[in-house]
């Protein structure tokens, strides 16, 4: 239940909110429920917008949804940043300044596979069974986590590598083609393309960004994946596997996900290409990967292949 700005009044200096029952459940004028609530010490609640009543399972919570201004910052730098959203990896990004990284998204597969099983083997004859609601529940806290924390940690890294604007793609229309029919990316991609949100990491991201004075531009994707970030070369047999791209006009090899974040960040910059980068940061790239325990992203450890 979700009570708007026109349902609430808020006694900050008791604090205690009131909220209306509604017209057509009031017995009076003066009929309404009375929430008192208690925060820390560092937390003012102030510019209420909205209060939702969630039941967690045990109780019902209120959740108070507030409206703060941030104050936004000078931009780190004026270098760039590319980022290439997908499915097998749920992103890569290339700076303009230095190593490229990617982000696999095997933790949100591996809940997504484990909750969406327990709330269909726990479904209810009268709809979906405590549980099943349970799952549900913890699987949508697990991807808001994911979410916040990697929209965070790409922030931080920007920051860090004093970059000042962001290309990413825009994937608005990859669930329908320019008739407006859904389009079908097989059974395994279907599957896996409407278990990511896309547009709402973007939207995490912008507004992280946006406290730094970095800048994030939505940028067309067109060819990305086809085309070769060192010589310039369309075609769509240069992606030999879902993670290898060999031009056959020049034959550098790179990674295919982190050779699209190259396109995507030249759509904001005309800086070329430093060196062989077949041998360096677009072949290896580095990457990180969740840590459940921590909360964290963190490198992934690569082992001694020496004899």
């Amino acid at each position: 239940m979700t009570w708007k700005q026109k349902g609430i009044k808020h006694d900050a200096k008791h604090g205690q909110l009131r909220l209306s029952k509604g017209w057509n459940l009031k017995d009076g004028r003066s009929d309404f429920i009375l929430a008192e609530y208690e925060t820390r010490p560092d937390v003012e609640v102030e510019n209420i917008q909205q209060v939702r009543a969630v039941w967690n399972g045990d109780e019902w919570e209120l959740h108070l949804v507030c409206k703060k201004e941030i104050p936004v910052g000078d931009a780190p730098g004026d270098n760039t940043a590319g980022i290439d959203l997908g499915i097998s990896n749920y992103l890569a990004i290339d700076y303009e300044d230095g190593p490229s990284e990617l982000y696999p998204g095997n933790t949100l597969k591996e809940d997504k596979h484990y909750f969406t099983r327990e709330e269909y083997q726990t479904e209810g004859e009268n709809g979906p069974s405590k549980r099943a609601l349970k799952a549900r529940r913890k699987l949508s806290r697990r991807k808001d986590h994911f979410l916040h924390t990697l929209s965070k940690h790409i922030v931080e890294r920007c920051v860090e590598k004093g970059v000042g604007n962001i290309a990413v793609g825009d994937l608005s229309d990859i669930r329908e083609d320019e008739n407006g029919d859904s389009r079908n990316w097989g059974q395994s991609g279907n599957k896996k393309l409407h278990g990511w949100e896309f547009d709402r990491f973007v939207r995490l991201l912008e507004y992280k960004a946006e406290e730094h004075g970095i800048l994030v531009d939505r940028v067309d994707e067109g060819n990305t994946s086809k085309t070769c970030s060192c010589c310039g070369q369309i075609r769509d047999g240069n992606r030999v596997e879902r993670g290898l791209y060999v031009c056959s006009s020049c034959e550098t090899t790179m990674n295919a996900d982190v050779n699209g974040a190259v396109n995507i960040r030249r759509k904001i910059t005309q800086s070329p290409p430093t060196g062989d980068m077949s041998n360096g940061w677009l072949a290896q790239p580095g990457v990180l990967l969740f840590d459940r325990e921590s909360g964290r992203f963190t490198p992934r450890e690569r082992g001694d292949c020496k004899p």
